[in-house]
Formats: structure tokens, C-alpha cells, sequence
């Protein structure tokens, strides 16, 4: 059996058997979800913190699998207990915007630290754009950018979980067909911790991986996308995991633009969320849930496509689906809308 079905596999039963034991954790020191506004989805308290479940897998899965004498591996895994004990500390008394932001940001650090940083970015014109002083910044942003784009989009049950799950198993196909170990063994390890929390997460939610598992799922897929582009120096390093990602990424940024021109703080929550829409023209949350994954599932074929048949081909297929997802929704809103007259 390769090392990498193995770590996928192993890391996948640890999430599924911790994950019990986080809700008892949770319930007895009182990190709970408590709904009290109409953005909320959920009706009832729900315990937080189950991003424990998917840190301890990933963590001692991987502390036997992977090779720990290699200083980025070393600084993805310090950089993600780091991130992990600012998501505990928000989950369990809410930390203030700024001062997450500055931890995410000293998280981020960490990995540059170890020797892991994005030294160029593909040129829309051909070739590759070398970033030399400017190799920091963007590592910062793109690390911290990323690690709020899975927080920002677990709004309903199962979601960022699911999707976490479906970038790395992308990213992991990606890196096999590039020859990456290493990074094959890191997406491994984390599609399984996602996909072993998945069944207590997905609704109705028995627990949420809060702050703790969304900023942690977020940070890890951020850190290997950037050892990708250290060990592939070509065009398309970065456009990968741009497009497995795609789908929180344009959250993300569509939130941003929405509240820069609303006047609204940037991380101020409100129900602007795509899964906050599909649910207003009718979706249920299941529903609205399974069709981001197939959204998602449909960016990580293209990202797979462009290592496979290029860019064409691959973008060819992106716009197709995307024209399929919008006819689905359209249908959708206007099934909803008659029976709404009809009742």
C-alpha cells in the first residue's frame, strides 16, 4: 500500500474516533454555538472546537509519516498548532478582529521562517513573474488570505469540511501526477482529518470544527499550495490551488468587495454568503451543501484538467459548468417562486 493511502487512511479513523470525545471536551468547558441572530442557520447550541479532532489526526498521523528532518514540514506543522491554539482561544472566548488578524499574520510568519514563501507568480502573459523582495508580502497575504476563506465560508453544516476535503484530494492528484511527495502525503493527511469529522459535521451537525478546524484546514491547504510552488517552478504552480480553492476564494472576495461598498467592516459577518443565497431561492441546507460541493468537485477537474490537457481544455471545461450551475440555480429560484405563490 503507498504511504500516502495510508496516512489518508489512518488520519481519516483518528478524526472519526476523536471527534466524540472533542463534543464531550466542548460541552463540559463550555465552548458552545449558541444561535442568537438571524444570520445563524443552525436553531439549537452546538458545540465548537471540533477542529481538535482534525488537528490531532493530521498532527500524529504525521508526525509518523512525514519527514520531520525537512524544515518547511517542520514549520507547516508548528505553524499549524500555532493556529490551532489562536482558533481554541477564539472559539472559547471571541478574540477581537485585529488581534486574530496579528496572530494569523505571526502564523503566516512562521512559515517563511522555516524557508517556505512564493518566490514568483504565473505572468498572464507567459512565464513566470520573480517576486524577489516582495517574496514575503505575498506569502503573508496568500497565507492569511486563505486561512479566512475556509472560516469565512463554514456557515453551514459540512461545508468548509466537505470542501476542504475535495481541494486537498485535489491538490493530492495534482502532486501525484507532479511527482511530490512530500505534498502528496500533507493533502493525504488532510482530506482524511476533513472527511473523518465529516459525518458528525454534516447536517444535522452533532459539532462544528469552529475557528479552531476552519483557520487550521485553511492554513494547511495555504502552506502546501506554496511548497507546490516551491518545488514545481512552472506556470501553473500557483493556479492550481487558486482554482481548487476556488469557490471560498470568490466568497471570500465577493464579501470583501460587498462590504467595502456597503461601509461595513471586512470582518464583519452578514448574510451575503453564496450558501446564504441558495438557501433564499429555496435551497434546503443539505442541498445548498451538496451543490458547492459539486461546484467545488468542478474546479478541482479543472485544476486536474490544466496539469493533464492545459489550459484550454481546462478553462473550456470551467466556463461550461459554471453555465450549468447558473441554469440549475435559475430553475431552482423559479420553482421556489411558484410554489410561494401557490401557497
Amino acid at each position: 500500500m503507498p504511504l500516502y493511502i495510508y496516512a489518508f487512511i489512518m488520519s481519516m479513523a483518528l478524526a472519526y474516533i476523536a471527534t466524540p470525545k472533542v463534543i464531550r471536551l466542548a460541552w463540559k468547558i463550555g465552548a458552545i454555538d449558541v444561535p442568537k441572530d438571524a444570520r445563524r442557520v443552525h436553531k439549537k447550541p452546538t458545540p465548537r472546537l471540533g477542529g481538535l479532532a482534525i488537528f490531532a489526526a493530521f498532527t500524529l498521523v504525521g508526525l509518523v509519516t512525514l519527514p520531520l528532518d525537512h524544515s518547511p514540514i517542520r514549520g507547516m506543522l508548528i505553524g499549524g498548532a500555532f493556529i490551532v491554539a489562536v482558533g481554541v482561544l477564539d472559539d472559547i472566548f471571541g478574540l477581537p478582529a485585529k488581534i486574530k488578524l496579528l496572530l494569523q499574520v505571526a502564523a503566516a510568519y512562521i512559515l517563511v521562517l522555516f524557508g517556505l514563501k512564493v518566490e514568483f507568480i504565473t505572468n498572464p502573459f507567459g512565464g513566470l513573474l520573480h517576486l524577489g523582495k516582495w517574496s514575503v508580502p505575498v506569502t503573508l497575504f496568500w497565507v492569511v488570505g486563505i486561512t479566512n476563506t475556509l472560516n469565512f465560508i463554514d456557515g453551514l453544516d459540512g461545508l468548509a469540511a466537505g470542501i476542504a476535503a475535495i481541494a486537498s484530494v485535489t491538490m493530492m492528484v495534482v502532486n501525484i501526477s507532479l511527482g511530490q511527495t512530500n505534498a502528496i502525503l500533507i493533502t493525504a493527511l488532510l482530506a482524511g482529518a476533513a472527511l473523518g469529522f465529516l459525518p458528525y459535521n454534516f447536517n444535522p451537525a452533532k459539532i462544528f470544527m469552529g475557528d479552531t478546524g476552519a483557520m487550521f484546514l485553511g492554513y494547511i491547504l495555504a502552506a502546501v499550495a506554496v511548497y507546490g510552488t516551491v518545488k514545481s517552478a512552472t506556470a501553473i504552480a500557483l493556479i492550481v490551488p487558486i482554482l481548487a480553492l476556488g469557490l471560498p476564494i470568490f466568497d471570500t472576495a465577493f464579501a470583501i468587495i460587498r462590504r467595502f461598498i456597503n461601509g461595513k467592516p471586512i470582518m464583519q459577518a452578514d448574510r451575503g454568503h453564496i450558501h446564504h443565497r441558495l438557501l433564499d431561492v429555496g435551497f434546503s441546507q443539505r442541498q445548498a451543501v451538496v451543490y458547492m460541493y459539486l461546484m467545488s468537485l468542478a474546479l478541482g477537474l479543472c485544476a486536474v484538467l490544466l496539469i493533464w490537457v492545459g489550459i484550454k481544455q481546462a478553462f473550456s471545461t470551467l466556463a461550461a459548468l459554471l453555465v450549468a450551475f447558473l441554469i440549475g440555480v435559475r430553475q431552482m429560484a423559479s420553482s421556489h417562486d411558484k410554489k410561494s405563490q401557490e401557497l
